[in-house]
């Protein structure tokens, strides 16, 4: 799963100190800085299992419209959240995870990890927390101008992988411009924000501050399982 990480902190976020699911193999989000981000290096490892050269040609048809920009309707059994994505901005990233949305993958998974203020994390596990399998990583498009600003969608990647991104998301409910692209190192490449949610953002907020627990590798796993049911392109 997804993680990111901060170098001096010993909780994990979506990974942390400890090595989540094989050690930062699969996606995690890092924990919230507690600090300036100035004054320290942001460490995180987006989720998903595979290694291989990043895919420059992502499968299934185009889903990226000439005339209109897409919009993704996710209903999840806590409320309804439509994503407005930026083709301009990040076309491979796009164009992966609406490749990831057509194939239905995203249908019945769990938004597994949550923390107010920073990021709600999905696109992996089923709601028996098995992962399921991804393509191949894509290119990381973080240099893209876009920053992690609250409202907004960004891929998930390994910590040590600049190229790692391939099915796990997380939503930013913070401003989090310390996730953004700032050099050509690992940990400072930054994580590819891809769209912006248009509606439902309180539904975010509502997740977020559901009680959670530490399971096993899961650090911040909501108590009441919070799964999106459908994920559909409705524009």
């Amino acid at each position: 799963m997804a993680s990111f990480r901060k170098r001096h902190w010993v909780a994990e976020f979506v990974i942390g100190t400890a090595c989540l699911h094989g050690c930062g193999q699969s996606p995690q989000v890092p924990e919230k800085v507690d600090s300036s981000p100035a004054d320290s290096t942001v460490v995180a490892t987006a989720s998903d299992t595979g290694t291989a050269e990043p895919n420059s040609s992502v499968p299934a048809r185009d889903p990226v419209e000439e005339t209109e920009t897409p919009l993704v309707l996710i209903r999840t059994n806590h409320g309804e959240i439509k994503v407005e994505l930026d083709p301009e901005k990040a076309e491979l990233t796009v164009r992966n995870f609406l490749s990831y949305v057509d194939s239905g993958h995203y249908d019945g998974t769990v938004l597994h990890e949550v923390e107010p203020e920073y990021v709600v994390v999905g696109g992996s596990f089923t709601e028996d927390l098995e992962e399921k399998p991804t393509r191949t990583p894509i290119r990381n498009e973080a240099e893209n101008g876009l920053s992690n600003s609250r409202g907004t969608i960004a891929m998930a990647r390994r910590a040590d992988v600049i190229d790692s991104a391939a099915a796990q998301f997380f939503f930013n409910l913070g401003e989090n411009s310390w996730l953004d692209h700032a050099g050509t190192e690992p940990d400072e490449y930054g994580y590819c924000v891809f769209g912006r949610v248009v509606e439902g953002l309180e539904v975010l907020d509502r997740i977020a501050q559901l009680p959670t627990k530490n399971q096993e590798e899961f650090s911040r796993l909501p108590t009441d399982t919070v799964t999106m049911e459908s994920v559909k392109r409705i524009r």
